[in-house]
């Protein structure tokens, strides 16, 4: 029996990157504009007559993610850096899974489900690893105290926020569904005051809030570990534990107003 042609990037791409798929403005990562799914591509292209299925690699694209978080507990620059490589797979294989589905006519209600539950868990577990890192819970920042258990705290904090972020635009949906009506349409989404949509085209164009979203502090994470090893004691977490404070705040602040800026639009109307 003859093994099914690999098809090539250029028939791919009309099939699997449909028009506006770059484009979507909550739904598409900048990461995935920028370059991933480029990468995927020539990724996918060895996948879609492979063994896999599409919610197969759904469910290996959540355990790059969670694994990411497990990784910080390992000290230094390596467990950043690795930590920062495999939220790398988690967005290749995010965009992989997809692009299966489409080729092979297999998108699914289930897998839209398990990859909102994978972000959610990814995210969460990067957050929350980044937080037991900074409270040194195998004591090697050389106090001899123990861990620290606020940082671990504050970490679990940012990790809540960034679930209930993402809860809070899925939720959208929810409640329009159980009330009647249609799913949301993007120009729902600009609030109707003129003072709380100055304030979120400023948010928006500050971006701040990325930075709990799994690309964005992945590579913050990393910085924060660069910094510790060349500005501090090479065992030090002054930057990390700065870091972890710096994204439980963002986490609260953004939680708070995105969820006012929920209220404040059409989109439950």
């Amino acid at each position: 029996m003859s093994t099914p042609s690999k098809p090539s990037v250029a028939e791919l791409r009309p099939v699997v990157h449909p028009e506006g798929i770059k484009d979507r403005r909550s739904g598409e990562h900048w990461a995935g504009r920028l370059y991933m799914r480029e990468v995927s591509l020539r990724w996918t292209r060895h996948l879609v007559n492979g063994p896999l299925s599409p919610n197969q690699l759904t469910g290996l694209m959540v355990l790059a993610g969670v694994a990411a978080g497990a990784v910080l507990l390992l000290p230094g620059v390596p467990g950043a850096l690795a930590a920062a490589l495999l939220i790398q797979l988690y967005l290749l294989l995010d965009c992989v899974d997809g692009e299966v589905a489409r080729w092979r006519g297999q998108t699914s209600i289930t897998g839209v489900y398990l990859d909102r539950i994978g972000h959610y868990l990814a995210e969460a577990a990067l957050l929350a690893g980044f937080g037991l890192r900074a409270a040194d819970v195998f004591g090697r920042d050389g106090g001899g105290s123990g861990p620290d258990w606020l940082w671990a705290f504050l970490g679990t904090v940012a990790a809540l926020g960034a679930i209930l972020i993402k809860a809070e635009t899925d939720l959208v949906d929810v409640a329009r569904l159980r009330g009647g009506l249609p799913a949301v349409k993007e120009e729902a989404a600009t609030p109707r005051s003129s003072g709380l949509a100055l304030a979120r085209r400023a948010a928006s164009a500050l971006k701040f809030h990325r930075l709990v979203g799994g690309v964005e502090a992945s590579l913050f994470i990393l910085a924060a570990a660069l910094l510790d090893w060349l500005v501090a004691e090479p065992s030090g977490l002054f930057f990390t534990r700065l870091g972890v404070a710096v994204l439980a705040v963002i986490a609260v602040l953004q939680t708070v107003l995105h969820l006012v800026s929920i209220l404040a639009s059409s989109r439950l109307r």
